[in-house]
């Protein structure tokens, strides 16, 4: 990846109050394995401080393979990515500021019982054991896991799953989550408490993306809406804006067609 224009910080430096959180330029992702065909082609996005933004597309449009671009999961085969001014790359604590929750919950789960999967990242961090235990008691009780701490994370139910994946992310002090289809397989419990996850981290300033084309669960609570179709953005912009100029073939289904505005579009 490129280095930042002459005049910028030294490698390395972030820059909250000047730049997005992710900067994403001309970026492309190319599997040999697929005959060369391009499955991110030239993406440019900007991610803002505090934003709710829902990255939409059907099934193989590329949200998966972006958001482990962003990450730092998977090196894209062109392009820039730049975090708070600097490229990707050079940002070494990254995990430390971006959290994941994927979207099968049981492949994060490290601990024995809810106490010690939320405990297992900030100890992993070089923390003291007080600061780990109060990281993990804070989180336990944001996210409302008070009474399954001693549980195995393995008993809970999809969406007490994703909510302990949160509440990891949220002990590590991570700025920005992006979930990848939060929502898949679970029943109508489990939908209202990964939308209570995500109201919880937007009242707390965080930088919340979220990758589903479900988008009559959670559009109300979204401020931006980006359609993403064959690897490449089609739209970009306010949701109800973005819906009316909604395409059929970009597999995306406008939820108004049962809500009437995006504003009612929530289970929660």
């Amino acid at each position: 990846m490129s280095l930042p224009a002459s005049g910028a910080p030294p490698p390395g430096t972030l820059t909250p109050e000047a730049a997005p959180v992710f900067r994403v330029r001309g970026l492309s992702q190319v599997f040999k394995t697929g005959g060369g065909k391009a499955a991110l082609e030239n993406v440019n996005l900007d991610i803002t401080e505090g934003e709710c933004l829902l990255l939409a597309g059907s099934n193989g449009s590329g949200k998966t393979l972006l958001m482990r671009c962003l990450a730092g999961l998977l090196s894209p085969s062109s392009g820039d990515i730049f975090y708070r001014g600097v490229p990707l790359s050079l940002v070494k604590d990254l995990h430390r500021r971006v959290g994941l929750v994927f979207q099968d919950p049981d492949s994060q789960i490290v601990g024995e019982t809810v106490e010690e999967d939320i405990a297992f990242g900030p100890g992993n961090l070089g923390l003291s054991k007080s600061a780990v235990r109060e990281k993990t008691e804070s989180a336990v009780a944001a996210f409302g896991l008070e009474d399954k701490r001693d549980l195995s994370p393995r008993l809970l139910s999809g969406g007490e799953k994703r909510r302990l994946a949160a509440a990891g992310i949220a002990a590590m002090g991570c700025e920005t989550v992006i979930m990848d289809e939060p929502f898949a397989n679970l029943d109508y419990p489990g939908v209202l408490s990964v939308l209570s996850v995500i109201q919880s981290m937007k009242d707390q300033g965080k930088t919340v993306v979220i990758l589903t084309h479900e988008l009559e669960k959670v559009l109300a609570l979204a401020g931006r809406l980006v359609i993403l179709h064959r690897g490449t953005v089609r739209d970009d912009g306010e949701p109800e804006a973005v819906l009316d100029r909604l395409r059929d073939e970009w597999g995306v289904r406008d939820p108004r067609q049962t809500y009437v505005r995006a504003k009612d579009c929530s289970w929660l």
